[in-house]
């Protein structure tokens, strides 16, 4: 198994089903933004779930062992479409229309791993 750090970080969705299923729509196969992904992959995170209960998401994000988190986010708010894509997915979050990425996705604190 290939080494890798592993992220989980969570983020509030406004509480309108409509704007719900437009983001889970968004966010399937084939129609999120290549440019997203290919960005993502760019800064060495190699993986990435998301997970929704009710207006509460849920994202792991696996990445190369020596990922800086903080340099990465900064560096993939700058890549083509990035921004775009922020501001057309900020409307369905809880959260300011101008955060960033990395403001609106908040770092979870591992409390327990199975033995």
């Amino acid at each position: 198994m290939k080494p890798y750090k592993r992220y989980c970080k969570t983020l509030q969705l406004k509480n309108d089903p409509e704007l719900i299923a437009e983001y889970c729509r968004l966010h399937s196969s084939g129609v999120t933004w290549p440019e997203i992904s290919e960005g993502m992959k760019a800064v060495g995170i190699l993986d990435m779930e998301i997970y929704l209960l009710g207006t509460t998401l849920f994202m792991i994000m696996d990445t190369e062992p020596d990922f800086d988190h903080d340099a990465a986010m900064k560096k993939l708010g700058s890549l083509p479409r990035q921004a775009e894509w922020e501001a057309t997915v900020s409307k369905f979050q809880r959260a300011s229309a101008d955060a960033s990425a990395e403001e609106k996705w908040r770092l979870m604190e591992r409390i327990y791993k199975m033995e």
